[in-house]
């Protein structure tokens, strides 16, 4: 009896050990996955090298490690022309000697130490190959570029660059975005925290662009569901909340409605609505979504689509990550996810 009792208890132990171990396809053994080595560089640090004694020299060895993205960096990101402006000189140097770019720059230096660069540049290399192992035909960047953007880019793509505003991540509180009167709802997201996510979901925006000539809320839902799905494939260590930009309170929100929000989202065919007001009232930045309550978070149908397709994923096993973004027909993945809650 005892004996068929200890057997009885290990073929338990057996099955519930493998109901607990049952396989994630989305996760990658990225020692496994080799790439070409991303070289991470510090145009920040290498523009406040420049004084008006050094220009020229500078310039040479700017233009040589950056190439083309110094020019685009001058003319988009700062508003200063570019190198064969007649005023670059005067404009770099205006710049260089800005009191409030001073005073960013001092700010990114504390904020951002050694050990926070060299996290990052982990960080990144991990999703590189996470990205090489989902998109093995896809280009990876060759560098990941720190700057200032004069508050004007968190994350943007050029060519082989991948560029990170870092003065778009001093901090919640940081007393330049109270200068700026920027809103609570932005400046949340505003701290280091959120720059793999960030700096994933630019790169995947620059590959997967969301370029379709249909405006209808199951669109935009499902794009954003894909994007929200893939960054967190490549960067599975970084919380949901981050990812999407939500607090807490706000995740909680959405974990404890979600029955209510979807039956507002399937009510009167209201996924199928192709008034732009209505899908920017159910997509976009804000403090919340108006369009059903204060205490719902912005974009609700973003994270919405995002719980469609991790059902999707779920019940359609053969389907790869690169499949998943390369698939246009939103009502395809919507009525295959047979997503219930």
């Amino acid at each position: 009896m005892l004996q068929n009792t200890i057997k009885a208890s290990s073929l338990l132990f057996i099955s519930l050990v493998f109901c607990n171990c049952s396989h994630n396809r989305m996760e990658v053994d990225i020692e496994t996955v080799s790439i070409p080595q991303i070289k991470f560089q510090r145009l920040e640090k290498d523009i406040f090298l420049i004084t008006k004694d050094n220009i020229i020299a500078k310039t040479v060895e700017i233009k040589k490690n950056y190439g083309m993205f110094y020019e685009r960096y001058l003319s988009s990101f700062i508003n200063r022309g570019g190198t064969m402006d007649s005023l670059y000189e005067q404009s770099v140097l205006g710049f260089v000697n800005d009191k409030d770019m001073i005073g960013v720059f001092a700010l990114i230096g504390k904020t951002f130490s050694d050990d926070d660069t060299k996290n990052l540049e982990r960080q990144i290399t991990d999703g590189a190959k996470r990205f090489h192992y989902f998109f093995p035909k896809r280009k990876l960047p060759i560098y990941i570029t720190t700057c200032m953007s004069g508050f004007n880019y968190s994350v943007a793509n050029s060519d082989s660059t991948l560029a990170i505003g870092l003065d778009m991540y001093l901090g919640t509180d940081a007393e330049f975005y109270k200068m700026l009167e920027l809103p609570q709802y932005r400046t949340q997201t505003m701290n280091k925290t959120y720059i793999p996510s960030d700096m994933m979901r630019g790169w995947l925006l620059n590959d997967f662009d969301n370029d379709a000539a249909v405006n209808t809320l199951v669109h935009h839902t499902i794009f954003y569901g894909k994007l929200y799905f893939a960054v967190k494939a490549l960067m599975p260590e970084v919380e949901d909340s981050v990812i999407i930009g939500y607090t807490s309170k706000q995740m909680q929100y959405c974990q404890q409605n979600e029955k209510n929000l979807w039956g507002y989202m399937a009510e009167k065919n209201r996924l199928y609505e192709n008034n732009m007001r209505i899908v920017q009232e159910l997509t976009v930045e804000g403090p919340f979504t108006s369009a059903i309550s204060k205490e719902c978070p912005p974009g609700i149908a973003k994270w919405m689509g995002w719980q469609i397709v991790k059902s999707y994923m779920d019940k359609n096993e053969t389907v790869t990550l690169e499949q998943l973004m390369n698939e246009k027909d939103a009502q395809k993945i919507l009525s295959k996810s047979k997503y219930r809650p």
